[in-house]
């Protein structure tokens, strides 16, 4: 049985930014690159103002920083981010899932084998006695082998092999516990992926889903560093590290 004590974040898919001809924005130099989410963003602002021109002589990072504190996120939410992750349990995806902004393709335990499933240790338990709680894991996932077996022979005469399958999948699943792995693919855009880090980061959250909120903040960043330049990253009394955001209303 294979247990799992982090997961894995690749960013898979991610807005571009063409420049039209016209109107063509002022763009100020600036050490370092400029995102196709923070241009974007940019662009799209200026367009409510026609301020192409940019009479402040503002950077693309400075006019960023400067939305935020306006609590002008609108023009954030033109971009997107889209991850895969692999590596987090049922119960920290079904605390995912209620991000009702983002869009979500989750592994099928009806139609996948979980047979051979990895399972997630929980945060709370890395560094302690697992002995007990492997137990408890292993029994489970060979009672859920022992269900998906007798219910295929129950329903033979389903023909359809892969539809029985199925059948019997969808009932044996019940048995596994919350810790099982499974692998989703979420498309935010900024403004989203704010509002989801500005709750799961913060120290009060569920561990495992702090840690994996953590961890997309930091993959995101390279994205749009200045869309999420607010969130500190700090130690609370348990730990594990949370973040502090400064820009409010996302």
């Amino acid at each position: 049985m294979e247990l799992i004590y982090l997961p894995t974040i690749d960013v898979i898919g991610h807005t571009t930014f063409r420049e039209p001809v016209q109107p063509k924005v002022f763009w100020v130099a600036k050490d370092g690159p400029i995102t196709d989410a923070e241009r974007l963003a940019e662009y799209s602002g200026r367009l409510c103002y026609l301020s192409f021109d940019n009479p402040a002589g503002r950077s693309t990072p400075e006019y960023i920083t400067n939305i935020l504190k306006q609590a002008h996120f609108s023009v954030i939410e033109h971009a997107n981010i889209t991850l895969l992750i692999q590596g987090i349990s049922r119960s920290c995806s079904h605390e995912l899932v209620r991000h009702r902004h983002c869009s979500f393709s989750q592994l099928s335990q009806r139609y996948c084998d979980e047979s051979r499933a990895a399972f997630i240790v929980p945060p709370a338990l890395i560094g302690t006695d697992l002995v007990e709680w492997t137990r408890n894991v292993e029994e489970a996932q060979k009672a859920y082998i022992r269900q998906v077996e007798l219910l295929f022979q129950q329903y033979e005469h389903i023909e359809d092999k892969t539809h029985r399958r199925k059948v019997a999948r969808e009932a044996a699943r019940s048995l596994l516990p919350n810790a099982t792995e499974t692998k989703i693919v979420i498309t935010g855009n900024l403004r989203t992926w704010r509002h989801l880090l500005e709750l799961r980061t913060s120290e009060f959250a569920d561990r495992e889903i702090r840690r994996l909120a953590v961890m997309i903040l930091e993959v995101i960043k390279q994205l749009a560093p200045t869309v999420f330049a607010d969130f500190e990253l700090y130690e609370p009394a348990d730990g594990q590290t949370a973040a502090r955001y400064t820009y409010k209303g996302a």
